[in-house]
Formats: structure tokens, sequence, C-alpha cells
């Protein structure tokens, strides 16, 4: 199972920037390709975050992204952060796994539950979540 993080996800929002990514899922990507509640999360507090900072007037684009990303997220899996997955972050965070912060902790271990390899940019970060196996497919060809 392949499962993207936000970033790649927020990437696939956009034709003009999904292409690449797009491609290389249908070459490369392990089994199914879904996404996790917690990417679902970050990305419509991002949009709701951006509405409400605007005059009314200014908030039609901001909705209209929002609108994009339930609408995207309708046609995908999405893995929910369940009793497993709790256990999973408690787990890591008794073996001391602190730098990673909490948001992408849950998703370490959604992913870790799932047997997935997680897509995603920051893998400073998430390379510090032992026995998880994660890729950035934006930024790197190999």
């Amino acid at each position: 199972m392949t499962i993207l993080d936000t970033d790649h996800l927020s990437t696939l929002q956009f034709p003009e920037t999904s292409r690449d990514l797009l491609a290389r899922l249908d070459e490369e990507a392990r089994g199914e390709v879904v996404t996790t509640i917690v990417s679902a999360e970050e990305l419509m507090r991002g949009w709701l975050q951006r509405i409400k900072g605007e005059a009314v007037n200014d908030q039609v684009r901001p909705y209209e992204q929002l609108l994009q990303l339930i609408s995207l997220l309708a046609t995908w899996v999405v893995l929910p952060f369940d009793h497993r997955a709790a256990s999973a972050f408690e787990r890591l965070r008794k073996q001391g796994v602190r730098r990673v912060g909490a948001m992408d902790l849950k998703i370490a271990s959604i992913v870790l539950v799932h047997d997935g390899t997680l897509l995603s940019a920051n893998l400073r970060d998430f390379r510090l979540v032992p026995k998880l196996d994660v890729r950035d497919w934006l930024n790197t060809r190999v």
C-alpha cells in the first residue's frame, strides 16, 4: 500500500503540478494508493484558516479550493486514525520518538499499522520513525 502524506496529496489538488506525480504513481506505486485522515485534516485546516483571514470577497477562491479538496478526497480511500494507530503512536512516544511532531507521528502510526510505504517530502522527520518506509517522489526521481 502506498500512502500519501499531506504534501504529496496537496500536489494532486492542482492539475498543473500533479502530472509527474500521477505518472510515477501509475508506474511505481506499491498496491493501492491511499491517504490518511490526518493529511485530510491538515489540508482542510489550511484552507479554513485561509478563509478565516480574508475579507468576504477574497474568500471565494479559498472556498473553491476547499470544495476541490472535498471532491478529491471523495474519490480516495482515507485511512482512519483508529485504536491500532493510537496504540502505535503511544508506543513510538514511549520509544523516544519525540522530535517528530504529533501530526506527522499520527501519519507514521497509520502507515506502520497498515504496513505501507509513505510518500512525503519531509524525509528529515519521518526518517526518525523506526521501521517506517518513507520516500519522496516530489523532489527525487530515484
